[in-house]
């Protein structure tokens, strides 16, 4: 019997070790590309940021956050001018870092912010009313989605950058 459970007690050990680590690695946190990946409602996005070659930008260390409109808020957008923005790499590169802002912004914080600094140089606006927050006209949605590089802050709309003349 005592050789029984010392042979089993290495095992028992070896076991909980291996079930820890599975959990450890199953908790490990994603960065914004894979998330958006994952979540399954982003897939124009992904498309769009693959095509701009911006992938590996938005799993660099950061952090960032992300303004990221969901797949129907790219719907709403004119089939013309999606197709515009993929013939056109340089400004779709502009489109899509217009919804990047450096650092890790939480929801706490943005309630905080009157406009911020986008990756593509010009400023968002934000506002909050009624508990509802707008980064510019388009209503945030689902935010504080935290990934290992920085946050995702789902927006019901395409955000587009003023012309710059």
């Amino acid at each position: 019997m005592k050789k029984r459970l010392l042979w089993a007690l290495p095992v028992a050990l070896l076991a909980s070790a291996f079930v820890g680590y599975s959990a450890m690695s199953q908790r490990a946190e994603k960065d914004i590309v894979d998330t958006a990946v994952g979540a399954g409602q982003f897939k124009t996005l992904v498309k769009l940021v693959q095509e701009a070659g911006l992938v590996d930008a938005l799993r660099g260390e950061g952090p960032f956050t992300v303004f990221a409109p969901t797949d129907e808020a790219f719907a709403k957008l004119p089939k013309s001018q999606v197709d515009a923005l993929l013939k056109d790499k340089e400004a779709l590169r502009r489109v899509l870092l217009y919804h990047v802002v450096q650092g890790k912004v939480m929801a706490s914080d943005v309630t905080k912010m009157r406009s911020a600094k986008t990756l593509q140089g010009q400023n968002i606006n934000i506002r909050v009313r009624n508990n509802t927050v707008r980064i510019n006209d388009a209503k945030v949605v689902k935010a504080d989605i935290v990934c290992s590089n920085g946050v995702i802050h789902v927006i019901d709309k395409v955000i587009l950058p003023p012309n710059r003349r």
